[in-house]
């Protein structure tokens, strides 16, 4: 078991405007987070000295930008931007996820390298479409994919929902109920993206991307910042609002030997993996758990996580959800914010976020209640995924 369990804190909560081409450069909506998350704890930014994030544009086979404050944002320009750089005492960037650095800063303050630490993930959208393969020349393992139009993520997703359904005779009318499940928790956030709701045969008649593949099988790519502010437990329970305790961690290592992005079998393993090293951290046990904020990406990873945690066997995932044990009234209420699929693609923050929220009895309609445990797992099971254990505080 972690020998910090529960002495570091989730104390605040932040959100920019989550949108598509806003007139806002990426900068200001990253500045609107931290000083969200900031005002929720009742600390203002000279309060602040740690500040991570994973600043890395995802964009497959295109252009990445790389200028700060525009194409992406760097600790070191947004404290420049706060003001805070003179009495910073860490920062942090990792080129994972951006809840690495989360771990990292949990790190850094039971260590004693700082006392209160954001963690944020500014995300910009380039013109043009995201996963198009506009390079010249493909290189490395591209060069093996990319001719064949195997070069983005929903065709490697594709090729993991299909053999699923092939192994254990589902198809997408299987999936359908949860999709609208979670459009309707989605219509729950104030942070959601969509405004619509969203029924069954919406679903099953939606334009595909790679079959079984939809585009409302994919994360909303969204401008917009996330931003959770870290501290000590002792420190957080004389802040503004309730802390989340951080109960437990984990981080995956599991590669892709096949060479190829994804495999069925390796996200199981790989899911697996992080389960296991989860439990140990936290000294938690799956039936403690009392919603599932699962990663998202691209939603078979949804049921996929479900069976890697132990929640469920395998292939049993996406029974659960389809006969309607994840909504916000069944067994174990599942992104009840609506996840990255609503809210939009913000790499794992949607998921910490939501669990803090849960624990801390703040999420409205769509609170769980009496919710004392939530997990958050963030990417597929392979190399950099993580998962997290969040407790009330009682």
């Amino acid at each position: 078991m972690w020998a910090f369990s529960n002495k570091i804190a989730v104390a605040g909560v932040g959100y920019s405007a989550l949108s598509r081409r806003p007139q806002r450069p990426l900068m200001s909506l990253a500045v609107e987070a931290c000083d969200a998350a900031l005002a929720d704890a009742g600390l203002a930014r000279k309060d602040l000295d740690g500040l991570v994030t994973s600043p890395a544009m995802p964009r497959y086979g295109g252009a990445r930008g790389t200028i700060d404050g525009i194409d992406v944002v760097t600790p070191w320009a947004l404290s420049e931007r706060l003001g805070t750089h003179h009495h910073l005492a860490w920062t942090g960037s990792t080129n994972a996820m951006v809840t690495q650095g989360f771990q990292e800063a949990a790190m850094a303050i039971a260590s004693g390298v700082c006392d209160t630490v954001i963690v944020y993930r500014a995300l910009h959208v380039p013109q043009g479409s995201y996963v198009n393969y506009e390079s010249k020349y493909a290189a490395a393992g591209d060069q093996f994919m990319a001719p064949y139009g195997f070069s983005v993520p929903p065709s490697w997703a594709a090729t993991v929902a299909q053999r699923y359904f092939e192994l254990y005779g589902y198809s997408r009318a299987d999936f359908a109920r949860y999709i609208a499940d979670n459009r309707a928790n989605t219509l729950k956030n104030p942070n959601g993206f969509w405004d619509k709701p969203l029924t069954r045969q919406d679903y099953l008649d939606a334009r595909m991307i790679a079959d079984p593949m939809s585009i409302l099988d994919c994360d909303i790519p969204v401008d917009g910042c996330a931003a959770l502010l870290l501290t000590s437990t002792e420190r957080a329970r004389d802040l503004r609002c309730k802390p989340a305790l951080l109960t437990g961690f984990a981080a995956g290592t599991h590669p892709a030997p096949a060479g190829l992005p994804m495999t069925l079998d390796d996200i199981w393993i790989g899911c697996e993996q992080v389960a296991e090293r989860l439990w140990q951290s936290s000294g938690v046990r799956p039936e403690e758990i009392d919603t599932a904020q699962v990663y998202d990406g691209f939603a078979p990873f949804v049921y996929l996580w479900l069976e890697g945690l132990g929640i469920v066997p395998r292939g049993e995932g996406l029974a659960f959800l389809r006969d309607g044990h994840g909504s916000l009234t069944g067994k174990l209420p599942v992104n009840t914010g609506g996840g990255a699929l609503g809210e939009g693609r913000l790499h794992g923050m949607t998921q910490l976020a939501e669990s803090v929220i849960q624990v801390t009895d703040r999420g409205g309609e769509r609170q769980v209640p009496g919710a004392r445990r939530a997990v958050a797992t963030i990417s597929n099971g392979l190399t950099k995924s993580t998962a997290f254990i969040f407790s009330r505080d009682e």
